[in-house]
């Protein structure tokens, strides 16, 4: 019978995206100068004030100060009515140095025999609903809030906006699992205090949403994706009512708290490890980007239409513990699961230390990460800039940016299944 399937993405200013972007500016700033770094950093936002605390061995020196507030402006909380902003909000660092019993379980005489920086499993998930590989539902619930955060950027429409925002989107699927229509949008986005009657102010907002918002995502997709926005999508959009307070100082914000937006909208799995502030030696990150490149091309090549992969690690010990395969019940080979992840098991090298140098991980990539989702993202070359702290010239640096959205494994796939 046919089911309702929902997922939810918030903004890059909503308060645990602050924070996950700040980790992760920190982290690409240790990397672009030492890229042997191992960084974990957490960090908190609340009103006025931000606090970074974790663990870093580095050869390198960063201005932490100087990298948040660029990170809080760039973001745009730049005025003092939003009782957090990056040019007065107080900073707090907490960051030492790494432990060295965990040192020692990761760093080997070779290389390719570098340990897991800790134990767990992690889970990649691809679905050929979309384009990206991605479910429907959280590829329209990412494009609602970065679309909402360019218009605000924009300046010309919508002049109320405020940085933080929500979606959800709630997609009807067919007997067969198929998308059939967009069942339900739910919007709530941060704005100014523009009308002092605040049912008028309210109807403004939603109307904009309806009429300025969603046809703007709407002509992002393909036509057989603006087919499912029919005229019987039910809307709500600030269903609470004003939402003026907003951002760290409406609600604080933590490193790691939105792992489901970043990766799969509630499909598939999770192993629980956050992403963001962690160097890749910590394979909860490097570990669900290689499982993330290794189901997206099996469904691309035609294994199955639905795959979910998971990959297990030990702390310091270098091969993965167990690979498990789940199709679902859409496999088109006639090889069963177990046997699908024996072959992936051959096809790629699931070692830490090979999986940072076919992904480049080492490099300073992760700020792209920490706002819109880890996976679904189109692959891109981009050069950066790091500014310099000790008196050198500042550094530029090419990077490749999402590179296990790859599909550069799909023909040795065929190969491999017969296909």
């Amino acid at each position: 019978m046919s089911y309702l399937f929902t997922s939810e993405s918030v903004s890059e200013g909503h308060p645990d995206k602050v924070a996950d972007q700040i980790s992760d500016a920190l982290l690409d700033n240790f990397l672009a100068w030492d890229p042997e770094s191992k960084v974990a950093c957490e960090t908190l936002v609340t009103t006025g004030q931000v606090v970074v605390a974790g663990e870093v061995k580095t050869k390198t020196y960063v201005d932490v100060q100087s990298i948040i507030r660029e990170v809080i402006n760039k973001i745009g909380y730049t005025k003092a009515e939003y009782m957090f902003d990056g040019n007065s909000c107080g900073i707090f660092s907490a960051i030492h140095e790494q432990s060295p019993d965990i040192n020692q379980g990761v760093v080997r005489k070779k290389k390719e025999d570098q340990g897991a920086g800790d134990q767990g499993m992690m889970f990649g998930y691809a679905v050929d609903e979309t384009g990206n590989y991605l479910p429907l539902s959280l590829d329209i619930a990412h494009e609602l809030v970065y679309q909402l955060a360019e218009i605000r950027r924009e300046g010309k429409q919508m002049k109320y906006l405020r940085p933080d925002s929500k979606s959800q989107v709630t997609i009807e699927y067919n007997d067969n699992g198929t998308p059939k229509r967009v069942h339900t949008i739910v919007v709530s986005t941060q704005h100014d205090d523009f009308d002092r009657d605040e049912k008028k102010m309210l109807e403004t907002i939603k109307m904009d949403v309806i009429n300025i918002l969603v046809p703007r995502v709407k002509g992002k997709f393909g036509a057989d994706v603006q087919k499912l926005f029919d005229g019987k999508i039910k809307y709500h959009v600030n269903p609470t009512g004003k939402f003026v307070i907003g951002g760290p100082h409406g609600d604080s914000g933590l490193t790691g708290r939105k792992i489901i937006v970043d990766t799969y909208g509630g499909r598939g799995a999770h192993g629980g490890g956050a992403f963001s502030g962690k160097d890749p030696s910590k394979v909860d990150r490097s570990a669900a980007y290689a499982a993330r490149h290794i189901a997206k091309n099996m469904v691309a090549a035609g294994v199955a239409r639905e795959m979910l992969v998971q990959v297990s690690y030990a702390i310091g010990v270098a091969e993965p513990v167990g690979i498990f395969v789940n199709t679902f019940g859409t496999s088109k080979v006639n090889e069963s699961d177990g046997e699908i992840a024996k072959i992936i098991g051959k096809m790629f090298d699931l070692r830490p230390a090979m999986i940072e140098k076919e992904y480049g991980l080492r490099k300073p990539i992760y700020s792209e990460t920490a706002a819109y989702g880890h996976m679904g993202r189109e692959p891109r070359t981009v050069e950066k800039t790091f500014k310099s702290f000790n008196g050198k010239p500042d550094k530029q640096v090419s990077v490749q940016l999402f590179k296990w959205e790859e599909l550069n494994k799909v023909n040795a796939i065929k190969k491999a299944f017969g296909l």
